[in-house]
């Protein structure tokens, strides 16, 4: 795609920045050296598998797609349809190897390519297509690399035999919901036990599910596409876990389904034993299940209750090699996220815990804010004291990766992203062939008003002190993401957003991670009320010390819940926003899925009121203000019925809009259209704001 802004052809050409980076790093189990996914370099998109040796610091090609499949595309249009969804789910473009699965030596990694099986032994560098079915998804290897099992026609299938492993009784077999895909954390269908002698598979039946039709009107003469979508108040998957024996054994686990029917996470522990997170629909109450793969019997070994719902945590609930439990727990005041061994609260008031990474030198490894929520460290958590060690520097968004004894230590500074290895005493870089930023980005930031509200503002490079400057809210504001961090990538795009002639501003407001448990859950029931006063109010807090925020000209831009607010702030607060940029936002929350929406606002016939005042479509005849709609007509996500649904009651009530359909997008704007997309918003709001 051609850009004329030197920036945004800079950005599409790189991935916006990612091309050359390393991904999905895996750790040898005893920390010897581990595989990557990489391409080549900062423009190169195509990713490959690489190994890592810290012995001798260098680093081998493995596995190249461009060799093992010349031909290849990689255009999403020639993917089996689960391989597109799964990438959609895990947010990946790049046209290599989206993914793969090694053994815990790392000595064999096996992975898909346009549906062909390859399996690769890595010290020789040597990779074998395998037969397979029909187009192949999610391969995983046993535990020494002999036999893969993957997906094909909905069913299981092993290398080793014609027949698939799970039964054809009508049902989907080893693949994860769209609920949990998206939603709930869990990407995969089905683990091997350790001895390789059986496999857990889940077994999904979408039949009472409705479907989502997409179609291409580029691509006339092509039939639509549909696909199973829970939308919040109807029926999801009927959802099972069996142990399916390689010798023809078969056994169902059995806890209630009907009151938990979510499965957060599963894995063996043992071959003997199956451990499982099970959630309530509203996700109010979270049991940990330990299950016998003999007779499915299971038994609960810890329940996470909470009147909201239970935030996910990710690395618990968990047992630990001693058997004590390892659970999320808010501490006492309520004011921080933490977690607790055996009910006992490890962690202090200042410290929000946001991910247990696993076990370092006989402690736990986790990822947490303190004091600040910009910032993220890695620290030590001693289990028996609750001690803490800090293991990264300086401000920036810090995260880990950990095996054996060794750790590598990602950091993401204002300067830069690096990446370094812990391993024998030695600190050692990982290689990375990403272009540099462009720029070294300082947002002004901020707490404001007496809630506290994180903010950033981003001014044009060399502006002159007094020069009053439209505004420009770059906005999420919603539940999971958090805008306001020292993480570079993000500043990027809103620099190049500044240099145009704009103060960018940015808020978290309640609703959003990291700030506090109450800070999150202001917005139970209802979204739009606690998101536009605090929006409102922030902006307003700077004003008054930023006398160059001009909030006479104030735009508003934003994707997906950015995009709803985005909506939401031109039809209910003209007097405020008078401009707004809509990306690809849910309009209406009763069309939205289960596992999302239902968290937070309730099954719409429990709250009607709170779906109705969270909906745009009455807001229709109200709106004022220039509002541009942005919808991707492959996003499965949102889909884009949400955009032409406000744009037809708009229409009805002859107010003026404009709307931008992006054929054969997805909800990720990949290979160079998130930067067209900023051209266009950038000639609207220079329009909109004159």
């Amino acid at each position: 795609m051609t850009h004329t802004d030197p920036f945004l052809a800079l950005s599409a050409r790189t991935g916006r920045f990612g091309y050359g980076a390393p991904r999905a790093v895996t750790l040898a189990a005893d920390g010897s050296r581990l595989l990557f996914l990489r391409s080549t370099g900062p423009e190169d998109p195509v990713e490959r598998l690489w190994l890592f040796d810290p012995v001798t610091r260098q680093e081998h090609l493995v596995a190249d797609p461009a060799v093992l499949a010349p031909h290849r595309t990689g255009d999403p249009a020639d993917l089996p349809a689960l391989e597109r969804r799964l990438r959609e789910r895990l947010r990946l473009w790049a046209p290599g190897i989206g993914s793969f699965a090694a053994t815990a030596d790392l000595a064999v990694a096996v992975f898909a390519l346009d549906g062909r099986l390859f399996r690769t032994t890595v010290d020789a560098g040597s990779s074998t297509e395998l037969p397979v079915a029909g187009p192949a998804f999610d391969p995983r290897p046993n535990a020494d690399g002999s036999l893969v099992a993957y997906v094909t026609g909905g069913a299981l299938h092993l290398t080793d035999r014609a027949e698939p492993l799970s039964p054809a009784d009508g049902g989907v077999w080893g693949v994860a919901e769209f609920a949990a895909a998206e939603e709930l954390g869990r990407t995969r269908g089905h683990w091997w036990s350790p001895d390789g002698r059986a496999l857990l598979a889940a077994r999904i039946d979408e039949s009472a599910l409705p479907l989502r039709w997409f179609a291409d009107p580029t691509r006339p003469e092509l039939a639509a596409e549909s696909f199973a979508y829970p939308q919040a108040g109807g029926p999801n998957v009927d959802l099972q876990l069996w142990v399916l024996g390689l010798d023809g054994g078969r056994v169902r686990l059995d806890w209630d389904t009907a009151a938990f029917p979510y499965v957060c996470a599963a894995d063996w522990e043992g071959d003997g034993e199956l451990l499982l997170t099970v959630a309530d629909r509203l996700q109010q109450t979270v049991l940990l299940l330990s299950a016998d793969p003999a007779t499915g019997r299971t038994s609960e070994l810890s329940r996470t209750v909470d009147e909201f719902w239970v935030d996910d945590l990710p690395g618990t609930p968990a047992r630990l090699a001693d058997g004590r439990l390892l659970t999320a727990a808010d501490t006492p005041s309520g004011d921080a996220r933490g977690v607790a061994l055996d009910g006992k609260i490890l962690t202090d008031e200042r410290t929000q815990v946001r991910r247990v990474v696993g076990r370092l030198r006989g402690q736990l490894l986790v990822e947490a804010g303190q004091d600040d929520p910009v910032d993220q460290h890695v620290f030590l958590l001693a289990p028996d004291t609750g001690a803490l060690t800090r293991l990264s520097e300086g401000p920036g968004v810090h995260s880990a990766v950990a095996a054996g004894e060794t750790l590598l230590l990602t950091s993401a500074r204002p300067t830069g992203i690096e990446r370094r290895l812990h391993f024998r005493g030695e600190e050692i870089a990982l290689p990375d062939r990403a272009t540099p930023f462009p720029h070294v980005v300082t947002p002004q930031l901020a707490r404001v008003t007496e809630l506290g509200l994180p903010t950033a503002v981003v001014y044009p490079r060399n502006h002159p002190t007094g020069r009053r400057l439209p505004v420009l809210l770059d906005v999420y504001g919603g539940p999971g993401h958090q805008a306001v961090a020292n993480e570079p990538r993000r500043w990027q795009a809103r620099q190049w957003w500044a240099d145009q002639g704009f103060a960018v501003v940015t808020t978290d407001n309640r609703g959003t991670p990291f700030v506090s448990p109450s800070f999150s859950r202001a917005i139970f029931r209802r979204f739009s009320a606690v998101a536009l006063d605090d929006q409102i109010a922030a902006l307003r807090a700077l004003a008054d010390t930023h006398p160059d925020l001009d909030l006479t000209r104030v735009g508003v831009r934003g994707w997906s819940y950015g995009g709803y607010f985005a909506a939401l702030a031109v039809l209910r607060r003209p007097d405020v926003f008078h401009a707004g940029c809509a990306g690809a936002p849910p309009t209406d929350f009763r069309l939205y899925d289960t596992a999302y929406t239902e968290r937070y606002l309730g099954l719409p016939q429990d709250n009607p009121e709170g779906y109705a005042a969270d909906c745009l479509i009455p807001d229709a005849p109200s709106l004022t203000r220039p509002l541009l709609l942005i919808h991707g007509l492959a996003d499965d996500n949102v889909h884009p019925s949400h955009t032409l649904l406000l744009s037809q009651a708009l229409t009805r009530a002859g107010r003026p809009h404009s709307v931008l359909p992006l054929p054969a997008v997805s909800h990720m704007t990949p290979n160079g259209v998130n930067e067209q997309i900023s051209e266009a918003e950038l000639a609207f709001l220079r329009s909109s704001l004159s």
